[in-house]
C-alpha cells in the first residue's frame, strides 16, 4: 500500500479517522502546529510529523481536512502556508469537514488551477463510529476521483457514497444535520412530555423504540438524555453552525426551512445558557427549563 495520507485536524473526529487509516495499513503525514496531544498519539502509531499543511501536502498523495468550518478549511488549504503551496498536479484535497457547499465549490476552483482534484466528503456518526470506523460518507466531486480514494474513505466508514459534483456532499450533510436536529427536538419534547405527565420516561423509551419511532438517532441519544450524559459526542455549538450552513444555503437558493430555523433558536438559547461544548442531546434541557421537570432514569 503505496498511497501516502496527509490528515489536518486531529479533534474528536479526525484523530480516531488518522488512527484508523493507520490501522488500515496506509502511510500517514499529520500536521503538528495545533494539538500536541492528538499529535504526539500519531506519532506513537506511526505517522510522521509535518510542520504545517504545506509540508503535509508535499509529502503526501491524498490529503484529508477535517476541520471546524469553512473559514478555517479555506485558511488551511488557500492561506499562508497551505496545502495550495504545498500542492502538485495529481494531489487530492478530500475535505472531510462540514461545511457550506459553495465554499466548498470555491475551493475545488482554486485547486483546479494548480492541478489538484477535490472531493468534499463530510461524515455523520459521531466519535462513537468514528472510532469503529464506521461512519457514514456523504461524497461530492468527480467519479474517477472519488474511485481513486474509496479505498481510502472506507477505512474509516461503513458507508461511502458519490453524491454528485464538488458540493453535493455537503448539501447531504446539511440534509442530515436538519434531520437530527428535528428529531433530537421531537425526542427531548416526547420524554419531556412522559416526565411531566408522571410516566417514567426510560419506560416510554422502551415503549416506542422497537415501533416507527424508532432508530439509530433514538438508540444513541434518549439514554444520554436519561442518565444526565452531555459529554460532547458532537458538540452542541457545531449543530449550531452546521445549522447556520444550512439556513444560509437555503435562503441563497429560495428554500425556506421554517422547521430548522425554530431548532436553531433553541440551540442558540442553550448556548447562551453556557451548554455551547454540551453534547447536542443536551437540547432536551430547553424544554426542561419550560416544564420545570427533568428527564432522568
Amino acid at each position: 500500500m503505496n498511497t501516502t495520507i496527509g490528515f489536518i485536524g486531529l479533534g474528536i473526529m479526525g484523530k480516531p479517522m488518522s488512527k484508523n487509516l493507520r490501522k488500515a495499513g496506509y502511510a500517514l503525514v499529520v500536521c503538528g502546529h495545533v494539538n500536541k496531544g492528538p499529535v504526539e498519539e500519531l506519532a506513537a502509531a506511526g505517522a510522521r510529523i509535518a510542520d504545517t499543511p504545506r509540508q503535509v501536502a508535499a509529502q503526501s498523495d491524498i490529503v484529508i481536512t477535517m476541520l471546524p468550518n469553512s473559514p478555517q478549511v479555506e485558511q488551511v488549504v488557500l492561506g499562508k502556508n497551505g496545502v495550495i503551496e504545498g500542492a502538485r498536479p495529481g494531489l487530492v484535497l478530500v475535505d472531510m469537514s462540514s461545511i457550506a457547499p459553495l465554499a466548498s465549490r470555491k475551493l475545488a476552483a482554486a485547486l483546479a488551477a494548480r492541478g489538484v482534484e477535490m472531493l468534499d466528503a463530510p461524515v455523520s456518526g459521531g466519535e462513537p463510529r468514528a472510532i469503529d470506523g464506521t461512519l457514514s460518507v456523504m461524497a461530492g466531486g468527480k467519479k474517477e476521483v472519488f474511485d481513486r480514494c474509496y479505498p481510502v474513505l472506507k477505512a474509516m466508514a461503513s458507508s461511502v457514497v458519490l453524491i454528485g459534483a464538488v458540493g453535493a456532499g455537503n448539501v447531504a450533510k446539511l440534509a442530515n444535520q436538519i434531520i437530527v436536529a428535528l428529531n433530537l427536538a421531537a425526542i427531548s419534547e416526547a420524554l419531556v412530555l412522559a416526565a411531566k405527565a408522571g410516566v417514567e420516561p426510560q419506560l416510554v423509551f422502551q415503549a416506542i423504540r422497537g415501533g416507527m419511532a424508532g432508530g439509530a438517532l433514538l438508540e444513541a441519544k434518549a439514554p444520554l438524555m436519561l442518565d444526565r450524559k452531555f459529554d460532547p459526542g458532537f458538540r452542541l455549538k457545531l449543530h449550531i453552525k452546521d445549522l447556520a450552513n444550512a439556513l444560509e444555503t437555503a435562503h441563497d437558493i429560495g428554500a425556506p426551512l421554517p422547521l430548522t430555523a425554530s431548532v436553531m433558536e433553541m440551540l442558540q438559547a442553550l448556548k447562551v445558557d453556557g451548554l455551547g461544548e454540551a453534547d447536542h442531546s443536551v437540547l432536551v434541557r430547553y424544554y426542561e427549563k419550560m416544564s420545570k421537570i427533568e428527564v432522568k432514569r
